[in-house]
């Protein structure tokens, strides 16, 4: 229950943010909820992996290329789901660096 609950919030935030941010678009709920379902596979998955291989440019760095590779997997989110677009870097490292802000305090913490 938990986890659905978190992909509904996270969901809604995908909408705010949509209606903020200048350059990504979702074309609905269904498009927010399936979008903020593919950023948590690509995030639990295929980050991971990302990390790990880019480790010594994240530390040269100082963590900051982090910031990079969260949004290109918003990139491949996007080039994914086909009622969400982000149109370039600029705005999908916003908007990966306002979704992984926002989204800590509003879902539950596990127990």
């Amino acid at each position: 229950m938990k986890i659905l609950l978190n992909l509904v919030i996270n969901a809604l935030i995908v909408m705010v943010l949509a209606y903020i941010l200048p350059g990504v678009t979702v074309d609905g709920f269904f498009a927010a909820l399936v979008t903020a379902l593919v950023i948590a596979f690509v995030g639990a998955f295929i980050g991971p992996i990302l990390f790990w291989l880019t480790l010594p440019l994240n530390v040269l760095t100082l963590g900051l290329f982090t910031f990079v590779l969260m949004a290109l997997l918003v990139q491949l989110a996007s080039f994914i789901v086909p009622g969400f677009n982000v149109e370039g870097f600029w705005p999908s490292l916003i908007f990966a660096i306002v979704i992984s802000l926002v989204s800590v305090p509003f879902n539950p913490k596990a127990d």
